[in-house]
């Protein structure tokens, strides 16, 4: 059986049962994906930035494509996050006061009046 995808739980089965001694391949490092250079458990995915500036002043930008009108597919909403999950954002509009929930798959981008908070950027040499 080749496998194709990493898993922590496949164990290889022998591929001959005589008495001869089984080769077995040397230990392999997976990479785990994260960026070098974020704080341990915390990696640089937008909700989790989103996360960092809630509060913040911005316009955030979210596009839909399944719309029919031409002016319908596009929302910008100025004012600040609420709060971010994996799957969505909840942003407070500054006008109205009204909160809107999107789901992720909608975010286009933000822009922040300042600067964006962000994680700690320390520079670490990777191990290959």
């Amino acid at each position: 059986m080749v496998q194709y995808y990493w898993n922590p739980n496949f164990q290889p089965q022998p591929s001959f049962q005589n008495n001869q001694q089984q080769m077995v391949p040397p230990p392999v490092t997976i990479p785990s994906g994260r960026p070098a250079g974020l704080p341990q458990g915390e990696q640089s995915y937008i909700e989790n930035i989103l996360r960092l500036n809630i509060g913040e002043p911005g316009i955030f930008h979210f596009s839909f494509s399944h719309t029919l009108g031409e002016t319908l597919n596009t929302r910008n909403v100025i004012g600040s996050v609420e709060a971010a999950g994996r799957d969505h954002v909840i942003v407070k509009e500054a006008s109205s006061g009204n909160s809107f929930l999107f789901p992720m798959i909608y975010f286009d981008y933000a822009e922040f009046e300042g600067d964006v908070n962000y994680f700690p950027q320390t520079i670490q040499s990777r191990q290959v």
